[in-house]
């Protein structure tokens, strides 16, 4: 018989049988959901029958209790001694504390142990001894139940480490997708891992890249000798561009315009001493910037949508002119008594840094127009109208103006220089755009390469001629305007202006121009050579023009169906400045001879220095401000044009700072069809379970 006694210890959780005889009580069968891979709700059709021993739970003692008699040490001297009826009794003893006396036994803070006097508290846990092991064995299996689902959590998180990782998602914003599928070799995936590693595509065009450098090198060598070989001038200039290159790809990462890192590049190869492209090298320097200039303004061009300038070209024209003119007047007097420039020298310096930069503008417009930001009133297509209207009324009044300032003609021929401009120039480009319709003929199988080159050429002859002639204002506005009639002709010929292969072309061009005219612009500028109190004025000027112009442009956009918001984010877009400042900006000081002045040659190292600073400080603030308030200022469509991405090259720089995940959710988007029919087709799988037999 079992003794009240006994029920204290681990034994008293046994069953007292007829003869007296301790016994376990049956085991006990739980039917338990089993945890399924594929949700957390388990099924009812699949159930696991877990058998649970019929032990007790062990109790662990933790806190100890005073003895009753604190006095009583039977016997034993040294405090720190443990007897033999202290120690803890284990979980198949069938030996009770009161074996070794009370003294000294410890309690559970999880149970209330009772006193060995306490028959109250002995009765009551006897009666409650089956229903606490029912307890216990419910513990237990929670406990299985929780572990099995931590270790299925545990594996499925762990496969999926790699994909939730910065890294990888930073390389696969790196990726663009292919156009078709591409073959590899059998192992490559295995040793280079997709998105971490670039495709064996990618890094096949890398190699053909490389290859064709290194045989160009060899040929220049053989051909031109030491400018070509290593520490020559010739070869400086190929290192920067493919620096510059990598430069602004890796600024792009930031989403950032290229060209930031392009000229940065430069800025550190001139004043680390990398790169040496003064003396007689510098006139292939200044034609690098013409053909650089001549493809700028040729884009512009084949930019304006004929259509749209058509409808709005009083609104354009408008926006164009008025503010182009405000901010260069803004500039002209603030840098001539901040700056101390004379008035032509401002001039100057005005009719550069006023004009905008499509290099900046157009892929950020292009972006919101793809997803249908202000696509309703036409913004994308105004603000890049505009800027290529901008940009050949800087060219043209820049040319005018250096003409004026470093020409010994006569009194007449400087009056002259803007009529026989305007005239010249608007001449040659409707003359030249009537003959890229007609010759080659649109049917002609060569008939992209054939309109590529003449154009090109056409243009080239427009920039060089006009210098030549001494009207270096008529040049670029020639190209502009050829440009546009080339592409207006084109258009009512089937081509459209997002789907115009001679725009490809130059957009070929412009890459491998773009490193070059950003990297030498960046490695003219000799950070010891210049004035700290120079940078922070003209900082101030630059920053002025540009606030006015965009308060010019919110009040002059009367009448034009556009709100406050609309009005704001036009005159935002037209803050970034890059690529004539790039072209322009050192050419003044390219016209100075040994007859000038050191003043002239001050006057020549500021507009110079301004026109660089501007461009770091607005095309990144430009950039963010145009994909930032874009979303917020634009109205947007209920149906994104999809189809003006068809062929445009991808690229790093369509990635923006705009929230694509804000974009999935918007309500008036419509359903994608694809996602719906694999949602439909994986609930067609079959479950699989985790099934635990006994």
């Amino acid at each position: 018989m079992t003794t009240k006694a006994d029920e204290g210890s681990p034994a008293a959780t046994m069953m007292p049988t007829a003869i007296g005889r301790p016994t376990r009580p049956p085991p006990l069968t739980i039917n338990v959901p089993v945890a399924s891979n594929e949700a957390q709700t388990p099924s009812p059709s699949h159930r696991s029958s877990i058998v649970i021993e019929s032990q007790p739970k062990r109790r662990v003692s933790i806190a100890p209790e005073t003895p009753p008699l604190a006095s009583s040490n039977s016997g034993f001297d040294n405090p720190a001694f443990e007897p033999v009826y202290m120690r803890k009794i284990s979980q198949t003893s069938i030996h009770s504390y009161l074996d070794n006396g009370p003294l000294g036994r410890r309690r559970s803070i999880l149970k209330d142990s009772p006193l060995p006097n306490d028959n109250d508290s002995v009765d009551r846990i006897s009666m409650h001894s089956f229903e606490n092991y029912r307890q216990s064995a419910l513990d237990v299996l929670n406990a299985k139940y929780n572990n099995l689902q931590a270790v299925h959590e545990s594996w499925h998180s762990n496969s999926n480490y790699v994909e939730q990782s910065w890294i990888y998602n930073l390389c696969l914003k790196c990726r663009t997708e292919e156009p078709s599928a591409s073959w590899e070799p059998p192992y490559w995936q295995k040793i280079f891992p997709y998105p971490l590693c670039p495709t064996f595509r990618t890094f096949s065009r890398l190699v053909s890249l490389i290859a064709i450098g290194a045989l160009l090198w060899i040929v220049s060598f053989v051909i031109i000798g030491h400018a070509a070989a290593p520490g020559g001038q010739l070869f400086d200039l190929v290192v920067l561009t493919v620096a510059a290159n990598f430069g602004g790809y890796i600024i792009s990462l930031t989403t950032l315009p290229r060209l930031i890192g392009m000229l940065l590049v430069g800025l550190l190869f001139q004043n680390v001493g990398w790169v040496d492209l003064d003396g007689d090298f510098s006139k292939v320097t200044t034609h690098l910037r013409k053909f650089a200039l001549t493809i700028i303004l040729t884009r512009a061009g084949l930019e304006m949508e004929p259509e749209a300038f058509k409808k709005v070209y009083k609104t354009i024209l408008k926006l164009g002119i008025v503010p182009w003119i405000v901010e260069a007047a803004v500039m002209t007097v603030m840098s001539h008594y901040l700056l101390d420039l004379p008035w032509m020298w401002g001039c100057l310096l005005g009719s550069i840094t006023a004009a905008i930069s499509p290099a900046v503008v157009v892929p950020c417009l292009f972006r919101l127009r793809t997803k249908g930001y202000g696509v309703v009133k036409g913004i994308p297509t105004l603000v890049v109208a505009v800027s290529g209207v901008d940009d050949a009324i800087s060219v043209a009044i820049f040319g005018i103006i250096s003409t004026i300032m470093f020409s010994d003609r006569g009194q007449v021929y400087l009056i002259a220089q803007v009529p026989v401009c305007l005239i010249g120039g608007l001449g040659f480009g409707i003359i030249w755009g009537l003959l890229a319709r007609i010759f080659p003929e649109k049917g002609d199988a060569y008939v992209v390469p054939l309109r590529t080159l003449m154009l090109f050429a056409g243009n080239l002859v427009a920039i060089y001629g006009s210098e030549e002639l001494g009207f270096e204002g008529a040049g670029p506005l020639g190209v502009v305007f050829s440009s546009f009639i080339s592409n207006y002709y084109w258009c009512k010929d089937g081509w459209t202006i997002d789907d115009n292969p001679v725009g490809t072309g130059f957009e070929i061009f412009w890459m491998i121009f773009e490193p070059i005219l950003f990297g030498v612009t960046g490695a003219t500028i000799k950070i010891r050579e210049q004035d700290s109190g120079v940078l922070y004025l003209g900082a101030l000027c630059i920053f002025t023009g540009v606030i006015i112009r965009i308060l010019i442009t919110a009040g002059i956009a009367f009448g034009d169906r556009l709100n406050t918001k609309e009005k704001f984010f036009v005159g935002l877009s037209w803050m970034a400045k890059a690529t004539v400042q790039a072209a322009l900006g050192p050419v003044a000081l390219r016209h100075l001879n040994e007859k000038s002045t050191d003043d002239e040659r001050h006057w020549a190292r500021i507009v110079q220095a301004i026109c660089i600073f501007s461009i770091v400080l607005t095309a990144p603030l430009g950039a963010i401000l145009i994909s930032v308030t874009g979303p917020r200022m634009l109205t947007k469509t209920k149906q994104a044009q999809q189809n003006l991405t068809g062929w445009r090259r991808p690229s790093i720089r369509d990635i923006s700072i705009i929230d694509e995940e804000e974009e999935r959710e918007d309500p008036e988007m419509p359903a994608d069809k694809q996602t719906q029919n694999n949602t439909q087709n994986n609930s067609q799988h079959p479950n699989f379970s985790y099934i635990s037999n006994n």
